[in-house]
């Protein structure tokens, strides 16, 4: 493994503190340090990486079941997820596969995470990411207000798992609904937000 990759666990998930309360805060803990890692991420996401390590098995496969139902199917499997880099306040991360020639794979942070969790792979940060944006939690009794003083400040500056123009945000936010729905069967409403995603491409 390269040195600038640098080892992560995932310390748990809450409600965003930011005033605007939209998402949940992902946070990484570097393995052998104490440093924390924050990511805002959606709230379908959020639910996908809960069930898993709450060990919480959905009686259909949703969509990050499938995915790794597909790669197994085909004979594959993943190596690692890496987050690689922080570009205009959003994070970006690569799926190590071990497909023929295909070395690493573009993701979301919390698509990648989902699954590591899956596969029960590894999960690493670029050193620079890690060295920009992670934090060091002062002293125990005043842990939680550093962190949450931390979050409201990632949020504020868009340190998130999602582009940062209004128009891929919005689109990207209708497409996790869509996903909510379907998975949920509820077909009357994904035929709903499918029409405002066509409205929405239209309108640019």
């Amino acid at each position: 493994m390269d040195n600038d990759k640098i080892q992560v666990d995932i310390l748990g998930l809450s409600p965003s503190p930011a005033p605007s309360g939209s998402g949940y805060a992902l946070i990484l803990k570097e393995v052998g340090g104490e440093r924390r890692l924050p990511i805002i991420i959606g709230s379908f996401e959020a639910q996908h990486i809960a069930l898993e390590l709450e060990g919480i098995k959905p009686p259909r496969p949703l969509t990050h079941d499938l995915i790794k139902n597909i790669i197994e199917q085909l004979g594959f499997s993943i190596s690692y997820v890496y987050i690689n880099e922080l570009r205009d306040g959003t994070f970006f991360a690569k799926i190590k596969v071990d497909v023929g020639s295909v070395d690493e794979i573009d993701s979301r942070p919390s698509d990648a995470i989902a699954l590591a969790l899956k596969f029960s792979v590894p999960i690493y940060v670029n050193e620079d990411v890690m060295n920009e944006v992670a934090f060091l939690p002062d002293k125990e009794g005043e842990e939680e207000n550093t962190e949450d003083e931390f979050l409201s400040k990632s949020e504020s500056e868009q340190l998130t798992d999602e582009p940062s123009d209004p128009f891929t945000r919005k689109l990207n936010k209708l497409q996790t609904d869509l996903k909510s729905a379907i998975d949920r069967e509820d077909y009357e409403k994904a035929a709903s937000i499918r029409d405002e995603i066509k409205k929405l491409e239209l309108s640019r």
